[in-house]
Order: C-alpha cells, then structure tokens, then sequence
C-alpha cells in the first residue's frame, strides 16, 4: 500500500472532511444551500415595456410643442415647500384660474375664487406683471419686473405654529402666497419648447428604473412597483471641454411611450423645475392629446404647483392672441 508523508494525509483528510460536509448539507432537508427558503417580497416591474430610440422621443416633445396657444380654465393648488427639510409643507386653498399662454413665453393668468379676480399676472416673454387684487392690505400692489431677475418673497408675518402649516389654508392667506408666483415660471411647463436638431445642442437617451408607489385603481394600500424609463438628456455643446445639462426629458414605457416629467438645471447643474405630467386627455374639437394635470416644483423658490384643466375639451387651442393681452395696467391704482 502506498503510504504518503505526514502532510499530505493531513490535506487528505481535511478534503475528504470538507466534501463530506458539503455534502450532509446538500441533501439534508430543511437546511443548507437548497433548503428552506424565505420568500421576500419585491417590487413588481410593470410590462410591457415599449422600445425605443431618440427619434420617437423626440417626435413626441416637438407634437406637444407644436402646439402655438393654449386657453382653458384651470384649478390651481398650490403648496409652500419652505419647511420641506423639516417634513413639512403648506398645502393652500384650490382655486380657479383663466390661463392663455401664447408661444414665445408669452401667459395671461387670472386667479379667481368664486367668479371673483383675487390676482392677475402676465408675461411678454421678457417682463412680467402681477396684481394682487385682494388679500391683506400689504399684499395689494402691482409689481414688475424682468424674467431673467431673481427677486425675494414678499414678506409675510411670519406667524404660524407647525400644527396650523399641516392644514389647507384660508382664502386670503391663499391669496398672499400666490402673489409670489412668477408667470414665466409657468410657461415652458405648459408649453414645452421644442427640440431643434440643428446641432446647437447634443441628444442622449439611457434607460432608467424607478422604484414608486403604486398608484393604479387596483393597486394595494402603501404598495410599490417598478416603472421603467428612457432619459433624454439635451446638453450644451462642449465649451473648454465641458458640456452642461440643460434639459433632461423622463418618458415613462409602460404600454407604450408618454412624456411623464420635465426636468431643467441651471448653469451650475443645480435642479431649477421638475415638472411631472399625468392623466393626458382629448383637447379640444381637434382632440389634440396632452396631459391635463401638470405639477410644477421648483425646489430654490421652495414651492408647488398643481395645475388641472377644468374641462379639457372646451380648452382653446392655437388661436392668435395681440400682444397686448399679455400685458396688465394697473387699473386698481395698487401701490
């Protein structure tokens, strides 16, 4: 018989030992590698999922644009993000509002609460106007302005416990907050700019998952699922050998192809808006389809807003308005 040294019966025995110990584990019930096991629960990915490359993207942001003016009544919500960082928003009173956008970021808003003016605001695509016509005293005043100018919150009285911020507010304290809204805020939100291909800017399209609550009729309470994306990003073209993101476009896969958020950054790459789109119907005679809710964030000026068209198919499309229904005279004499 053949008879190894010392050290290598010690390796034998420890590879022996070893497969025999693998061994009691896979065929012992109940435990090891394929034993029991512990279903955990994951969210589900929604399908089918439509494919795509930039050229539909890009055919479907330039038919929302194509649109020339858009003129409908609204419901407005809007909701103080200020106390954000401390889990804390302000949600105001919904009223109704009369908008007329015509493009180049050209709006007309009247902000009503029943059949009642309380603000006016407007924009020529470079100066904006805003009346507030009720509300406290110190809040009725026209002011003006550049759209290009960053300008503080007129000031509040501060007043207010954390209780109170968790409830809808009044009319008039509705009324003091919107007199802070700038038109030109609204603008490309309702009506997006189109995408040129003329090589002033470069296109990038990459696939995105996102984990979300689950917001279908039949969905459970507090569930999640998954939704799949494609991101279109518009960049700069490089200066210095640096480009800069502009624009980044979300469209949702699911059962085909939708814009679902609008995202755009300033020149340091800080997130300016995000705009999410939902909820898209037949406007107008033409049945021109678009989304009817639109909720607008902006995170620096600390607020959003919940834009919903009243009745989408009484909503005027692509009539020609003069240029001086964007532009508000101070009628009232407000200060």
């Amino acid at each position: 018989m053949l008879k190894l040294p010392n050290a290598a019966r010690i390796t034998l025995r420890r590879v022996l030992l070893l497969l025999f110990s693998v061994s009691i584990l896979v065929i012992t019930p109940g435990c090891g590698l394929f034993g029991a096991h512990k279903e955990v629960q994951v969210p589900k990915l929604l399908t089918p999922l439509a494919q795509s490359n930039k050229t539909p993207l890009i055919r479907e942001i330039n038919r929302l644009a194509s649109l020339k003016s858009i003129r409908g009544k609204v419901d407005i919500q809007f909701e103080d993000t200020s106390f954000a960082s401390a889990g804390i928003a302000e949600k105001y009173r919904q009223v109704d509002g009369t908008v007329i956008l015509q493009r180049p970021g050209r709006i007309y808003l009247a902000i009503q609460f029943t059949f009642v003016d309380i603000a006016q605001m407007a924009s020529d695509g470079e100066h904006f106007t805003v009346a507030v016509l009720k509300g406290d005293e110190k809040y009725r005043r026209f002011v003006k302005g550049t759209n290009n100018a960053v300008y503080p919150k007129l000031d509040g009285d501060g007043s207010g416990s954390e209780t109170k911020k968790t409830k809808q507010k009044t009319e008039k304290e509705t009324v003091n907050v919107l007199s802070n809204l700038r038109p030109q805020h609204l603008t490309d939100a309702l009506m997006i700019r189109p995408v040129v291909e003329d090589g002033s800017f470069i296109y990038s399209q990459s696939e995105f998952f996102q984990v979300e609550p689950d917001i279908r009729p039949e969905a459970k309470k507090d569930s999640r699922i998954m939704r799949g994306y494609y991101l279109l990003e518009e960049l700069s073209q490089p200066t210095g050998g640096e480009a800069r993101l502009l624009r980044r476009f979300w469209f949702d896969r699911v059962n085909g192809i939708r814009l679902a958020r609008l995202q755009t950054f300033d020149d340091r790459g800080l997130l300016i808006t995000e705009v999410g789109y939902s909820n898209e119907k037949a406007f107008g005679p033409g049945q021109f389809v678009m989304p009817s809710r639109i909720e607008l964030t902006r995170p620096q000026d600390q607020y959003k807003l919940s834009i919903t068209y009243q009745d989408p198919t009484a909503v005027e499309l692509d009539k020609e308005y003069r240029p001086e229904a964007f532009v508000l005279e101070n009628k009232e004499q407000l200060p």
